[in-house]
Formats: C-alpha cells, structure tokens, sequence
C-alpha cells in the first residue's frame, strides 16, 4: 500500500523536473493578465500569492549566510516587479470599470485605514516615500559600491588563490571553484546594482498609479456614474488608497530583502546568529544600558513604568551573560588544568627520540606557536600535511612528516627549518599582520606597514594589519598571511633538497608500490642488476637537477635495459634522462612549446671534453683556473642578461659534456639547467638566444 505521503512527493518531484515550462507559463500568465480582464476573485488569489512571495523573499534574505545563495535574486527581483505592476494595472481596470476590486483591496482600504481615505493616502505616501527615499536609494549605492569594489579586487584575490594553490593549502579544483565563485559574486552586485533601478521604478509606478485612479475615478464616478464630488472621491480614493497598500507592502518587503542581501556580503552565518552573536556578546553595554534607562525613568514628566521594564529586561539580560561568561571562563580553566595534569601523569619521555634527527624539522620562537594551536585557530599542521602531499605528488617521491619544535632559544618571531638536524635557512613572521609583495613592481608606499623581506624568494614586502588587505589587492600586491609565508619557504627548501632526502628507504618504498603494479621489472633489475642503493643515487642525481620521478617504472626499466652493461652511475642517469627526453622537454620548454637555449662554442666543447678526468667520483673537467673561471663568468653575464629579456635560459650540449659541464658551473649557478640534445623531443622548437665562448666578454 503506498504511503500517504507518495502523492504529494511524487507532485513535488515533477514540478522541480519540469520547473523550466512552469517558470516560462507564469510569465506568460503575468504577462497576460495586463491584456486579459480578470475577475475580482482572481485578483484577490493573485494579491495573496503577492504578499506571500514578497514573505517568503524577505525572510530567505534573514536565513542567508552568503549572497551566492541566492544568486537568483537579481532576476527573482525583475519577476516580482512585473508581477505587481501586472496587478496594479488588472485593480485599475477593475476600479475604473466596476468601481470595486475584490475583498483585499476592499479589506485594505476600509480596515486598514479606517475607512478614511485622507489618512490612507497620507500612510501610502509616508510608505513609499521610505521605500523609495530610504531603502531603494540605500541598496543601489551599496550594490553600486559593492560592484565597484568587487570587480577592482578580483586581480588581488585571483593572486591570492594561486598564492594558496603554491602553497599546497589547496588543490586545483579548489582554486578552480574559488576563481568561479569570485567571478559569480562579481557578477551577482554587478546584477544587483541594476535591479536596484526596479525597484525605484516601481516605487515611481505606483505613485503615478495612485494619481491616475484617483483623477479617472472622480472622472468616471461624476461624468458617467452621477456621482457627487463627495461620494466619487470616496469611493475611488478609498479604492486606490486600499490598492496601493496592498501592492506597496509586499514592495516594500522586497526592496527591504534586497538592501538586506547586499548587505549580508560580510556575514559568516545567518542573519539571526550573527545578530545575536555580535550584540549579545558584551553583557556590560546591556549594564550600562539598562542603568540610563532607569535614570531617564526618574526624570519628572516622564512614563516610569515603560523606562523600568526595559531597564530590567536589559539587566537580566546582562546578569545572565555574565554569568554565562564566567562559566565559559571557569570550564577553560578547568581543561587547562586537566590537561596540565595529564602532561604530567605522562611516562617518561623516550631519550632515543631526542639524538634520531627528523630529515626536516622546523624550529620556531615562542610567539609562533599559536600557529599550531587548534584552539587559538591554528592550522599550520594542516597545512604542512597538505604541502607534504602536493610535493610528493610533483617530485614523485616519499617525503617523511615534517616535525615542529618549539624553540625557547630563537628570537619570539624567528623560525628555521632544518635538514638532518642542520639549519638551511630562517625567517621572520609577525602573527596577527599580513604579508604584502608586489613581485612585478615596487610596494605602494601608501601602504606604510612593517619593512621586511620575503624570506623565500628575498623579495622586498610589508607587514600589514588585516584591515588593509583590500586596499592592498586592489594596488595589485599579493597578500599572504604568516602560515602560507613559512609553507611557502618550507616547499621551496623541500624542493631544492628533494635528492637529499631521498634515502634508501624511500626508495624501497617506492620500489614496492611499482612492484604491485609491474612485478617484471622490478624482479629483473633488483637485485639481480643493481642495489637499492644504486638505484638511489641515479634517482638522486635525476632529483638534483630538479626532475621530478613521477614516471618511476620507465626509470627502472631503462636501468634494467643499461645496468648490465655498466655499473656507472653517472652513465646509467644519463640514460634515464635520455629516456625522460618528453618530460625534460616539457619542464623546461617556455611560453608557445619553445626552448630557449644557450650553445657552446664548438673550439669550447672541445676543450672541455679534453679535459675529462675519471674520478671515484664521477668524471670532471680539469682545466686551468682562469679557463674555468671565464666560463663561469660568461655563462653568468649571459643568463642575467636573457633573465633582464624575460627569458629562462637552458644550456644545451653535447651528451657526453653535459654532466661535466653541470658539474663545473653549479657551484655559481645550481638553478641554470643544463641538457643534452638528446633530451629534446624533435616536436620541440628550439631557439638559440645565446653562444657561450673560451673568450666570453
């Protein structure tokens, strides 16, 4: 037997399948009855389903936390304009022609205003002119403003997503969702600041309405009906009075909704909460209140009765919050103390955990430490978590958790993050500021803040309060607050120590996974062929120049392919790098798929592959101090001088110089790539920017 509630469900459903033909006859209903007359019944069905759109539209507005919510609004808000005038036009017929207009309007007009039509049409004008004047006016120049400011800041917030996104805080569909989101508020006050004209156009309509039924009224009333002056005024003025309330009500509930919408941008919840939230949540203004109260209720000629009630209503009030924010205080206090006792109660700290350095750990200063706290609103392990991830899936290797330790000897702001328990680099963080960077020009000096340097990259940045956040995105800076300044720094050191920590357990992890998915290769190369050792250090070698190992089964297959005719490290990784030739191209390839390189002179490359010497080390150029000095310097006036065009030069060589030459210039220079022509794919285009000579000026 089906359910009672069957029925009605199965309505609902087809009515949200089919809500496109259901919206598009509405508006041909309201359309038509413009042109159509219709019966003073229908009217008054119609005038209730008015009033109840315009309830249920103002009270959406109180229940909602964010505009996107209902980003309908602008169109919700054009839809209800033209319903109302399209009842406003049926009653003016209904008036003009039968002189009545069905028991709303009738309701209104006697009920409402007593049956007096001076004081309706005083009240009607006093309503309009407070939508009209006050709301109407109010809304639009918020919209106006809003959209103004939301489209200037886009450029700002846009940066400040990819900040995050390179952050590791969030991934590409997150960022993705954020663009989309910024771009539809963008859109929305955009929208809003036009449908606010609606609603002072209506406000407009209805007062000209008002006058024509009232000058036709007394027209058709004495010309046609035989109507006295006295009796033609009341019974049309009435009328119109009762029909301009009942369709200026429900305007002024939208255009009410409307000013309230646009000025919900800033709300974290519903109107309601936050309401209650922000006003009750300092019971010594409900004290001092309810004290002034009780004061203006002793002055003589004043009612005491009115003044005490809401004097005791606001103190109450303040008791009872106060009482509540001691028991909030006293409960703190508690589960501090609990959990003091329960560090206490702990067993003895395990001393091997104090001499087994973390591969990476950070160290920060006392009034860092909040960043860790989940209680103070703390999310840096979070994000830690989240850039260790993202890191492993660029680099394609393991990478250990990362530890935090608090270091009562650093300076209060300072943080260092250390490798094998050996400081690689520092930095300074301000809590509760943020940090704003202009990488494509110079800081606003507009800005004043905190003169700092940006510790990643060493770029020049301020410290600002979060007050001028907008100010600062809107003058094109990039504003990062203190936990994406150390993850930032943090991705950047993990990145350029990634083939250092790589260790041999790593490996064998990853090892492992390929070997779930590709038992064959993995068989063959170890450890028939080679350690896990060896296929550390080729891995290592591909890492140090900043390859990621993300296709770890064709490494290993080229491993397995040359590691029986050699045991040469250094060899076998220039087969891999060979056999990475779409990956390297790729990486390294500029805007428009080209490569910009620079060229060894050929009397040069011959020079250094001369000069080749086999150590236990590797194979290395020998040349004369001054020789190897003039390359360095020349190779370096070249890259500055293609990095000043904008260009991101790569040195191209031979095969069998490469690894020499990498080797001699990445003391002085570790970030210029070096590759050989057999790791360009032959799709690639190649650019040559730049010839490296012995004699370079």
């Amino acid at each position: 037997m089906p359910s009672p509630l069957t029925a009605p469900r199965s309505a609902i459903m087809s009515v949200v399948k089919n809500a496109d033909i259901i919206v598009a006859l509405a508006f041909v209903f309201i359309i038509a009855i413009i042109i159509i007359p219709i019966r003073p019944s229908i009217l008054d069905v119609l005038l209730v389903i008015n009033i109840t759109l315009a309830l249920i539209i103002v009270l959406m507005t109180l229940f909602t936390a964010e505009v996107l919510q209902l980003s309908t609004f602008p169109s919700v808000l054009l839809v209800a304009t033209l319903f109302r005038l399209s009842l406003n036009i049926s009653s003016t017929r209904l008036i003009l022609t039968e002189a009545r207009a069905g028991e709303v309007i009738n309701a209104f007009g006697e009920f409402v205003v007593g049956g007096n039509y001076v004081i309706g049409l005083v009240i009607f004008i006093i309503i309009t002119v407070v939508q009209f004047v006050v709301i109407t006016n109010g809304a639009g120049r918020i919209a106006e403003v809003a959209a103004r400011f939301t489209l200037d800041a886009m450029p700002g917030k846009q940066m400040s997503i990819d900040a995050d996104l390179n952050a590791g805080l969030i991934d590409e569909n997150e960022a993705r969702t954020r663009r989309r989101k910024i771009q539809r508020e963008a859109d929305f006050f955009g929208a809003m600041d036009g449908a606010s004209k609606f609603v002072r156009g209506d406000a407009i309509a209805g007062l000209i309405i008002v006058l024509i039924n009232i000058v036709g009224g007394l027209a058709i009333g004495m010309v046609q009906g035989g109507m006295n002056f006295e009796l033609a005024a009341r019974t049309y003025t009435i009328l119109t009075v009762g029909d301009g309330l009942v369709a200026t009500i429900p305007a002024l509930l939208v255009s009410t909704a409307a000013g309230m919408l646009v000025t919900r941008s800033t709300g974290d919840e519903s109107f309601g909460r936050d309401f209650t939230s922000q006003f009750f949540g300092f019971p010594r203004v409900l004290a001092i209140t309810a004290a002034i109260l009780l004061s203006l209720g002793l002055v003589p000629n004043l009612p005491f009765l009115p003044f005490l009630v809401m004097a005791l209503a606001c103190g109450s009030g303040a008791f009872m919050l106060m009482r509540e924010e001691q028991r909030t205080v006293r409960r703190r206090r508690e589960e501090e103390e609990k959990e003091a006792e329960e560090e206490l109660a702990r067993p003895e700290e395990d001393m091997r955990g104090l001499i087994r350095p973390d591969l990476l750990e950070i160290e920060i200063g006392y009034n860092l430490v909040s960043l860790t706290e989940r209680k103070e609103g703390g999310e840096l392990l979070q994000r830690i978590t989240a850039a260790r991830r993202r890191l492993s899936a660029e680099l394609g290797m393991i990478i250990r958790p990362i530890r935090i330790r608090d270091n009562l000897q650093l300076p209060p702001n300072t943080y260092l993050i250390k490798l094998k328990g050996n400081e690689i680099t520092r930095g300074d963080l301000r809590p509760g500021y943020l940090l704003a960077l202009n990488p494509e020009g110079m800081l606003p000096e507009e800005l004043g803040g905190i003169p700092t340097r940006e510790p990643t990259f060493n770029l020049p940045a301020v410290w600002i309060s979060p007050a001028q956040k907008e100010e600062a995105e809107l003058k094109g800076c990039t504003v990062v607050d203190v936990a994406t300044v150390l993850i930032t720094h943090l991705t950047e050191v993990t990145r350029n120590h990634a083939c250092e920590l790589l260790g041999r357990q790593e490996v064998k992890e990853m090892v492992d996974m390929v070997k779930e998915t590709r038992p064959a290769v993995v068989d063959e190369l170890i450890p028939e062929l080679m350690s896990v050792g060896d296929v550390q250090k080729v891995l290592q070698n591909i890492l140090r120049e900043n390859i990621p190992l993300q296709d770890l089964p064709s490494i290993l297959e080229t491993l397995a392919d040359h590691a029986a005719s050699t045991r040469d490290t250094d060899l076998l990784t220039e087969y891999v790098r060979q056999s990475m030739a779409r990956t390297i191209s790729a990486r390294f390839a500029g805007e428009g798929g080209k490569l910009s390189v620079i060229t060894i002179d050929p009397a040069l490359e011959k020079l250094i592959a001369a000069s080749l010497q086999q150590t236990m080390h590797g194979s290395f150029p020998v040349l004369e101090p001054e020789v190897s000095q003039k390359i360095v310097q020349g190779i370096s006036r070249l890259t500055e001088k293609l990095r000043n065009r904008g260009l991101s030069p790569v040195v191209l060589t031979s095969p069998r110089i490469r690894l020499p030459f990498r080797r001699l210039v990445e003391r002085f220079l570790p970030d210029l790539p070096v590759i050989s022509l057999n790791e360009v794919v032959p799709q690639l285009a190649v650019e040559a920017v730049g010839v490296l000579k012995e004699n370079e000026n």
